[in-house]
């Protein structure tokens, strides 16, 4: 290198990214680092200081973070993220085989009314969230009122053209409302629509509540005669072009409304935007379908809108919905349905999916230049060209735009739907196409290829609408519903036989439907469709619906001729560099020793990312003094609450990591050209793809225009280099694609050589491809060419996932193969390939592993956020930056939310010049950077330490060398020495002087008032009270760390957790039996404990492993959290590597021992924000003491989430921070998803105050959480508890050794080896010394900011300021600003009243006291529970009692309550009474919960989803009505996750189950007629049998249990998972008996017509059965013959509450028999 390129580099790096000495001469940057690195720890830098206003004796040098919400960003970003999110119920009924009748409509809305609680009210309680139907346009009604406007219409000439009807919400001043009224006829008129006049929609106000009533506008229709010149087209005189012509003009002529509305200074809804304050907006306008809907609650519709009990008002079809909102405030506009589709789901890749619409738009604006073409909006052709080809996005003078951010995404998606309708797609093409189902390897598509021919096709043009969503849809043409691809909502069916066809989310909601008229009751399962054709009366089922429109064009064919495919292809062994220039080239991109020695070792060795542990206690990036790559400021979104995660491990069936390259033709006009793409198995490419790619450029091959710009530029442009050299890479861009016609655009920024790499530096990758996606959106190019990013700076997971997320097609990332074959041709790799340590494999096989790695990763990112496709994910922006500045964000990463400033262009061309290793002469070696592991000295800062773990135990008295396995007995105290309060302040000044971390780190006191003595303050037993602890399970700890953690923290009075794990029944009784030395024959491995103690958790978690969750478990609990994310890996289930589950750990989850668990993603039984409130109301069913507490993580829109969560009836919010700790994760998701809770709960406690919901719920936090200083900021932030994890475990003892997830804690305090538990060093006194001093620690600094009651402190954020010190610290950036964000805050310090729960009257009590209970849907419930009989034998424990009652779908979680009370009184398994229930009619959600021993429960008729959820014993039956004209064993009687978390108990069905039967089920014994997919997923335990079909995806995740699945016509096999599972016929006597046994009670009890053919039948029908089991069951005795046998198990429970087994190589006696039958 010269040294004049070394000075430029100086120059670049200067002012540097840490504070740099000047000097006389150059000098490398390794040694600037080394010598930074040494002076990193140097003086330390206090920052506890207390500034005062002008009350105080000093003088601020910052502000207070005042509130002021009005510029505040907090809620900044698209609407349906960060200001309103729904769910909802919907429906519809049709009966086209009969006229028009009243009878349809009040049965839709009778349907409506039981939706009810789906959906929520406002903060009045009264106004509903939203309901609303969708009809044919009631013409009867219309013409035949008196004065009617269109009285002259003959009803009788069925081929007169209708009028057009407006359905319109108009201000209620009348001045406004005259002038919006003027604006839409003028605006008719010049779009010659012949107006006919207004009518006033009679409503009645009184039956509003509150806040709708305020906010209600003024309801009127309008009617418009068609276009003359339209009627008159002698091209298109067919009635149905005529028609579908004069949908497109009112289509066009509405969108034209707003835009003179706005000319005239009205305003008009942009669909729904809840923050606009608008004039008007158009619920419906055609000449088929109208609207009726409002802020209401579902019964409240028909006596608003008195049309609706009109028996004049007639219609063939109602389309219902009714809204569950997570804000307090909606606004009418935002009811359902919208003007196409009722949307029930949420779309997760809405970002994405706009700005592609856009990208579109702009495209095909090209084609009309001058915008005249789109001013006729009368012409036929006119108006299909319009949606068609020309620009409607980019001439907001004519229209208004498509898409837009401010609305939400139910809105953007019923548009777009719209759109498509128009461009003459039939309402189910473009559905298909716009969340298309999972068509490949998907067996009940093998005989209709041209489906999965049309999925392909539309699949290279349009990104699916990805998210989980049940939609309703009618263009007046069709009516149908469509599920999304992984089934994720509800969806049930039933046909009479006068063709009328219901379909909805919860069966049961037309309750006077005779069962003896359904001729057909089924389910929609995932991806599915049905249609009703409105003109014919068709029913369409799934597959003659689609292959009718598949086979509309040859899309195959289309296919075979156009479309070039690449596939996987070997991976070359050819080095591009030798390794000086290998090692040279990684550290400028930032690689670090470690992401060699663990990520690349482990992906390249096992195909798998690293597990680790601990979570993420380093600095964030913008707060680092180390360079980072950009990467690393970008933190992924998760789903939670309003939509589910989904499971790539187990239900990877539905995701694709398929991309494209090429030019994608118009989505709105098919033809051959949309199959010309070049289609990629992977995004991840390698050397010899890449030139199969390039190959592609002959024009014998495809002719495919390429070009490779590069991103490299010189260093001695110095720091403004970066940004110059990115403009001209984005007018090079536009250039290729707009003139050269380029087609496959590579940015690349390979270097050739050691001297290229010597004298350029690079735009980073993720700066280049984001604003070169922005740049080519923008110029309406991007549709026009696809995006490949060859770099050498991406390696990690998380690095492909922002590459695409923010455009990228695919990525060439060749330094990380050359890295593999670095690490591959090592000669350690290959001694420890030799020993065994590695896995033998060879060089393109290790790439290969690397990639599968990856591609893993990719999925398990996406799936996080609930995305199926990659081609979804791409440019759909699904991060939140932290620390990056506005300038880079509104140039490459527009649309992301990033709320602290930071970075600019500069900032960044630094730190990239920080990472160069300068003197190429010296021994090359890279750096070790620490980020994921320690690193003594030189690495980067990590909070938690092996340091700080001694200075916290020298405070506490902690001696890690004292323990069971030394000296604990001999030793006074069990060696707990006294605690020192000097030593405590040492630990506490450590953590202020060190590196700064957190965002917190910046933040200052300054108080409203003098300081106050320490003895006014209160004491530290009432602060003590507030403290938790982290949810860390038994089984991620050990038994010794578990039940300290819960013994010491009851004694202080706060909230111990179980975390996922389950726990001892042992520990729900008092200790009582405590030696003079603390020690306890029932807990002989504590010490220290007192009579008195308590080892039970205050909390008990319910996850969605459901591990340990019993009856006993849940009727213990003081409190019951829901986990919907965990801190350290939101968006994933959670992990128990098989080494530490023992057989003790094993028995507590319902498992088996040695084998791994991983619990499923949080969507089984939460799925969406009406679920997740079921699930609460399962809890307050069983126990109705306990609140229910939501386990959230800090991400942005966790504010709107939190509403929802608390309107859904929580009791307490945790919001936990980015930073948790965690047993075991994959690497990539402890470091890169979620943020800090300091942003999390500002913005969740801001937003649940702002719509009046603060009161409603206690808001806790956790996550790094370590002092007294961070409990005192929480509290300013809005929380009233605080939980503690990671600290806990050290004040514990706790060395930080940072091997949790390998089973050998030195200490045993995450192990389950006896040898290490018995190393176990901590005491409860330990803990409680912790506490007392954080509690102390707080006193002091209330005293000094003159606060004597700790809540006081809550929710005053006025109070916290920006530290100036602090700040200036900031080495990368002055532009991290933090007041824009935490002035969002509501200003709290004079209305207190949030810190108490408002009662009905006013009253305020403690919130503790009001936990909330469930209403009316558990009526049913507490009136079995109070049944005098019942109570009596309960109370006996003896005798039995038969009760009946008839059920609806509103009666919900119904038995729970009686099971809370029976394991209140008995425990799981000590109830010797017997009660039988017998129900009849359809029974709601949740029905069966937890029913335990003892209880039996017969259903004649139907039910929804989650029957028997967490069943523990006794046993379910569910039957049709004896008069049912439907065949039992084809139609669904049960719904969704059927014996969810089951762990006991006997259930039959007779009929069939929707999808996820069996999932997680550890125990019971089920029969059903046949299962939708994922039948036994996650199976731990217990028998499951089916008579029937089942969809795909058989036993994935199954570890434990047996099934058995009839095969009638041989398909069964390409139905399993094979992953895990085996799959072999009934091979053995016992495997028989069991079978049979259970087929011959299943007959018994359900008299199943299926059972009975089976049964008469047996020689030959047994042959068709399969039996699935895992590698756990293989040599159990019903699996293998040769298997030691020593009982069968035919049942799951008997009369006695034991196991029910058949004896020894016998059959039943009689007397047998009978035991079992009863």
């Amino acid at each position: 290198m010269t040294i004049k390129t070394l000075v430029s580099v100086m120059a670049l790096a200067a002012p540097t990214v840490m504070a740099f000495t000047s000097t006389n001469s150059p000098r490398s940057f390794v040694q600037q680092q080394q010598s930074l690195r040494r002076q990193q720890h140097n003086g330390p830098v206090p920052f506890l200081s207390m500034s005062r206003n002008d009350q105080g004796q000093d003088v601020a040098e910052k502000v207070r973070f005042i509130s002021d919400p009005a510029n505040s960003n907090m809620f900044d970003g698209p609407t349906a993220l960060v200001k309103e999110r729904d769910a909802c119920g919907v429906g519809f009924i049709a009966n086209t085989k009969h006229p028009a009748s009243h009878k349809i409509l009040t049965q839709g809305l009778s349907a409506l009314t039981c939706m009810e609680h789906r959906g929520a009210c406002g903060g009045d309680f009264m106004s509903g969230d939203g309901a609303g139907i969708m009809t044919q346009i009631p013409w009867e009604l219309l013409v035949q009122e008196e004065n009617s406007v269109i009285a002259d219409l003959d009803l009788q000439d069925e081929n007169a053209q209708r009028p057009g009807v407006g359905f319109v919400f108009l201000p209620q001043d009348e001045d406004r409302r005259k002038a919006v009224q003027t604006t839409i006829e003028d605006v008719c008129k010049a779009n010659e629509l012949d107006f006919m006049g207004w009518r006033e929609v009679p409503v009645n106000p009184d039956v509003l509540g509150p806040l709708a009533r305020a906010a209600s506008p003024s309801m009127y229709q309008f009617f418009v005669q068609p276009p003359a010149r339209l009627l008159s087209d002698k091209d298109h005189q067919e009635k149905q072009d005529m028609q579908d012509g004069f949908e497109r003009t009112l289509y066009l002529v509405r969108r034209r409304f707003g835009v003179e509305l706005e000319n005239r200074g009205l305003t008009m809804a942009q669909q729904d935007d809840p923050e606009s304050d608008v004039d008007a907006y158009v619920a419906s306008f055609s000449s088929r379908t109208m609207v009726h809907k409002g802020m209401v609650q579902s019964s409240v519709l028909p006596l608003f809108y008195q049309d609706l009990t009109n028996p004049m008002f007639k219609t063939q079809f109602v389309l219902y919905h009714r809204r569950f909102s997570t804000n307090t405030n909606p606004k009418w506009q935002l009811a359902q349905p919208m003007r196409v589709v009722g949307h029930n789901g949420e779309i997760n890749t809405l970002l994405g999916n706009v700005n592609w619409v856009k990208a579109r738009e702009a495209s095909k604006g090209s084609l009309l230049p001058d915008g005249d073409g789109v001013r006729d909006l009368v012409d036929y052709q006119a108006t299909n060209n319009i949606v068609e080809l020309c620009n409607t996005q980019d001439i907001p003078a004519v229209l208004e735009p498509v898409v837009d951010l401010s609305r939400s995404d139910s809105a953007n998606l019923d548009a777009v739907f719209e759109l498509m309708t128009m461009s003459r797609h039939r309402a189910p093409c473009a559905l298909m196409a716009m969340v298309p189902t999972a068509y490949k390897n998907n067996p009940d598509l093998d005989a209709n290829p041209e489906i999965s021919d049309f999925y392909k096709f539309h699949g290279g043009l349009l990104e699916a609408w990805d998210g989980p969503a049940l939609l309703v849809y009618s263009d007046g043409k069709s009516i149908g519903a469509s599920l999304d691809r992984n089934g994720l909502r509800p969806a049930r069916y039933s046909i009479d036989k006068d063709g009328t066809v219901y379909m909805m989310s919860e069966t049961g909601v037309v309750p006077e439907l005779e069962e003896s008229d359904i001729v057909e009751k089924g389910r929609l399962g995932p991806g599915q469709m049905i249609n009703v054709d409105l003109t014919t009366g068709e029913f369409k089922d799934n597959i003659r619906i689609k292959s009718e429109i598949a086979s509309r064009h040859p899309y195959g064919e289309w296919i075979e001729k156009q479309r070039k495919d690449i596939p996987r292809t070997e991976f070359p062994e050819d080095r591009m560099y030798e390794d000086k220039t290998a090692t040279f080239a990684q550290a400028t991109f930032g690689w670090s020793l470690e992401d060699i020695g663990m990520q690349i070792a482990d992906m390249a060795g096992s195909a798998k990312e690293t597990t680790y542990s601990m979570g993420d206690d380093a600095p964030l990036s913008a707060l680092s003094e180390r360079p980072h790559p950009l990467f690393n400021y970008f933190k992924q979104r998760f789903a939670q609450v309003t939509n589910p995660p989904i499971d790539p491990l187990r239900e990877g069936v539905v995701m694709s990591l398929a991309m494209t390259l090429g030019k994608k033709e118009s989505i709105y006009k098919v033809s051959e050209r949309g199959a010309r793409l070049i289609h990629l198995e992977s995004p991840l490419l390698n050397a010899a793809e890449m030139e199969a790619i390039a190959d592609l450029a002959k024009p014998e091959n495809g002719g495919f225009v390429q070009d490779t710009l590069s991103t490299r530029y010189a260093l001695e442009d110095g720091p403004t280099g970066l940004k110059k050299a990115l403009d001209a890479l984005c007018d090079q861009a536009v250039v290729a694609v707009r003139e050269q016609n380029v087609e496959v655009l590579i940015l690349s920024d390979m270097a050739a050589d050691q001297d290229m790499l010597d004298q350029t530096t690079y735009i980073p990758p993720l700066v280049a491809v984001g604003a070169v996606h922005h740049r080519l959106i923008k110029e309406g190019l991007r549709m026009d060419t696809g995006i490949v990013v060859e770099t050498g700076g991406a390696w990690s997971t998380h690095h492909f996932a922002c590459l695409v997320g923010y455009g990228a097609n695919a990525v060439h990332p060749y330094m990380a193969f050359e890295t593999v074959k670095q690490w591959y041709e090592a000669p350690k790799t290959q001694k420890m390939m030799a020993a065994g340590k590695v896995k033998q494999s060879t060089l393109p096989e290790a790439q290969e592993n690397y990639r599968t790695a990856v591609e893993n990763g990719l999925l398990k990112i996406l799936s996080k956020m609930g995305i199926s496709l990659l081609t979804s994910y791409q440019g759909a922006q699904i991060f939140e930056a932290l620390g990056v500045g506005n300038e880079v964000i509104d140039t490459c990463f527009t649309g992301t939310t990033s709320r602290i400033g930071g970075v600019g262009f500069e900032d960044l061309a630094k730190e990239t010049v920080m990472m160069r290793p300068e003197v190429a002469e010296m021994k090359m070696k890279l750096i070790n950077y620490g980020f994921y592991k320690p690193v003594p000295a030189l690495g980067e800062y990590h909070i938690n330490s092996s340091d700080l773990a001694k200075l916290l135990h020298d405070a506490i008295g902690l001696d890690k060398k004292v323990s069971a396995a030394t000296n604990r007995d001999e030793l006074e105290n069990d060696g707990v020495k006294p605690a020192s309060v000097a030593n405590y302040e040492i630990f506490r000044k450590s953590l202020e002087s060190a590196p700064l971390a957190n965002i917190r780190d910046l933040f200052d006191f300054e108080s409203d008032r003098e300081s106050i003595p320490i003895e006014e303050v209160e004491d530290t037993a009432s602060i003590m009270r507030r403290f938790c602890t982290g949810a860390m399970s038994l089984g991620a700890l050990s038994r010794e760390a578990h039940e300290t953690l819960a013994v010491a923290v009851n004694r202080i009075g706060g909230k111990s957790n179980s975390g996922e794990g389950g726990e001892d029944v042992i520990r729900g009784f008092e200790i009582q039996d405590v030696d003079e030395k603390g020690r306890s024959a029932t807990f002989p491995h504590l010490a220290g404990l007192k009579n008195g103690d308590s080892a039970n958790s205050f909390i008990h978690q319910v996850a969605s492993g459901r591990f340990g969750v019993t009856p006993e478990f849940l009727v213990t609990a003081k409190q019951l959290e829901i986990k919907m994310a965990q801190g350290a890996k939101p968006g994933e289930g959670g992990q128990l590597p098989g080494a530490k589950v023992s057989d003790y750990i094993a028995g507590l989850r319902a498992s088996k021992p040695g084998v791994t668990l991983i619990s499923p993603p949080p969507h089984h039984d939460i799925y969406s924000i009406e679920d997740l409130a079921q699930l609460i109301h399962d809890l307050h069913a069983i126990n109705e003491k306990a609140g229910v507490s939501v386990k959230l993580v800090s991400s942005i829109g966790i504010g709107t989430v939190a509403c929802g969560v608390a309107k859904a009836d929580a009791d307490v919010i945790q919001i936990s921070g980015n930073d948790g700790g965690t047993g075991a994760s994959p690497l990539s998701s402890i470091k890169h998803a979620g943020c800090p809770w300091e942003l999390g709960l500002a913005e969740a406690h801001s937003a649940l105050y702002n719509n009046g919901l603060r009161d409603r719920v206690v808001i806790r936090v956790d996550g790094g959480i370590r002092t007294g200083r961070d409990v005192a900021i929480a509290a300013m932030l809005g929380a009233e508890e605080y939980g503690f994890g990671t600290i806990a475990m050290i004040a514990e003892g706790c060395v930080m050794a940072r091997v949790c997830h390998l089973n050998t804690c030195p200490v045993g305090v995450t192990s389950q080896k006896e040898e290490l538990r018995k190393k176990f060093p901590g005491t409860p006194e330990h803990v409680v010394n912790f506490f007392q001093f954080v509690a102390e620690e707080t006193r002091q600094l209330m005293a000094h900011l003159g606060y004597s009651k700790f809540e006081d402190l809550i929710g005053r954020t006025d109070l916290l300021k920006e530290s100036d010190a602090q700040m200036e610290r900031v080495a990368k950036t002055s532009d991290m600003k933090l007041g824009n964000f935490f002035s969002g805050v509501p200003n709290t310090s004079e209305d207190r009243s949030f810190l108490r729960a408002s009662l009905a009257g006013g009253q305020q009590v403690m919130k503790e006291e009001n936990v909330h209970s469930n209403g009316f849907s558990s009526d049913l419930d507490r009136q079995l529970s109070s049944h005098a009989d019942v109570q009596k034998v309960i109370a006996d424990n003896a005798g039995e009692t038969v009760v009946s009652f008839p059920i609806q779908n509103t009666d919900r979680s119904t038995c729970a309550m009686l099971s809370g009370d029976i394991a209140r009184a008995h425990g799981n398994k000590g109830f010797n009474g017997k009660i039988y229930v017998e129900f009849n009619g359809s029974a709601g959600q949740s029905f069966g919960a937890f029913v335990l021993p003892g209880l039996n429960v017969r259903l004649t008729g139907e039910a929804n989803d989650y029957v028997g959820k967490g069943m523990h014993g006794g046993e379910i039956v569910v039957v049709p009505d004896i008069n049912a004209g439907f065949v039992a064993a084809d139609s669904s009687i049960v719904g969704n996750a059927c014996l969810y978390g089951a762990t006991g108990g006997d259930f039959h069905a007779n009929g069939r189950a929707g999808e996820r039967f069996g999932v997680r089920n550890s125990g019971a014994f089920a029969v059903a007629e046949g299962a939708g997919d994922h039948c036994c997923e996650y199976m731990t335990g217990g028998v499951v049998v089916m008579l029937g079909k089942v969809g795909r995806n058989v036993g994935a995740g199954m570890t434990g249990g047996v099934g058995y699945f009839y095969d009638a016509d041989g398909s069964f096999q390409n139905m399993v998972n094979h992953e895990i599972v085996k799959v072999q016929r009934v091979i053995t006597e016992l495997g028989e008996i069991q079978l049979k046994t259970l087929i011959e009670r299943h007959y018994e009890l359900t008299g199943s017509e299926r059972a009975d053919e089976i049964l008469n039948n047996w020689e030959e029908e047994k042959g068709k059965f399969w039996q699935v089991y895992p590698p756990s069951e293989a040599r159990t005795p019903v699996v293998a013959a040769e298997a030691e046998i020593v009982d069968l198990r035919v049942s799951a429970s008997a009369p006695d509450g034991e196991m029910c087994f058949l004896p020894l190589g016998k059959v039943m006696t009689p007397e047998q028999a009978q035991r079992c039958a009863d």
